[in-house]
């Protein structure tokens, strides 16, 4: 909002006279008729300026929103290293679609990490069902900060596939630890 030099002189005059009017000395009614256009021209930057530091200055901000994708697979790295199994994170390329191995043979697990900002789709449950034999898996999950399509889910759900959503990301210790459970225990 762009406002003119006449706007703020009319609002000057106008509470300036309206604070005389209400009773004020006439020293007041200069006083509150200056003050009265600063006011105004600071009023859309304060409001804009509490507005952005309430959504930045969040309680409850999301750490991985602000990660990479190396750092996320860090991340859920960590995660599996916290349930006391053995981790391998594999190379960036030729890993057949499976980023970490989390476990011991043969109750391994084999995990895709999607880090994106939009839902993740059937490709990364494809690559991970497909690259989790060739790494020797018996289990496959895709993890990702973000959601996964219709698509996604009929798939995984097909092929025994855990997906680990955003909101389900608080429970990925707990999921990993039940996934890679010796087979007797389950």
């Amino acid at each position: 909002m762009n406002i003119g030099p006449k706007t703020y002189a009319c609002v000057a005059v106008a509470a300036g006279a309206t604070a005389w009017a209400a009773g004020t000395t006439p020293v007041w009614g200069v006083v509150i008729g200056a003050l009265a256009p600063v006011i105004l021209a600071a009023t859309p930057r304060f409001f804009f300026g509490a507005v952005s530091g309430v959504r930045t200055a969040h309680p409850r901000e999301d750490p991985i929103a602000q990660m990479s994708g190396i750092e996320f697979e860090d991340y859920v790295a960590r995660v599996a290293r916290s349930c006391g199994a053995p981790v391998i994170m594999t190379s960036i390329t030729g890993d057949w679609g499976v980023d970490i191995i989390v476990g011991r043979r043969p109750n391994r697990l084999a995990i895709q990490c999607k880090r994106q900002s939009r839902p993740v789709g059937a490709g990364a449950v494809q690559e991970v069902v497909a690259g989790a034999p060739m790494q020797d898996c018996t289990a496959t999950m895709v993890v990702t900060n973000h959601e996964f399509t219709p698509a996604a889910r009929k798939l995984a759900e097909l092929h025994g596939c855990e997906l680990v959503g955003r909101d389900e990301l608080v429970r990925l210790r707990s999921t990993i630890r039940r996934l890679t459970r010796p087979v007797a225990d389950v």
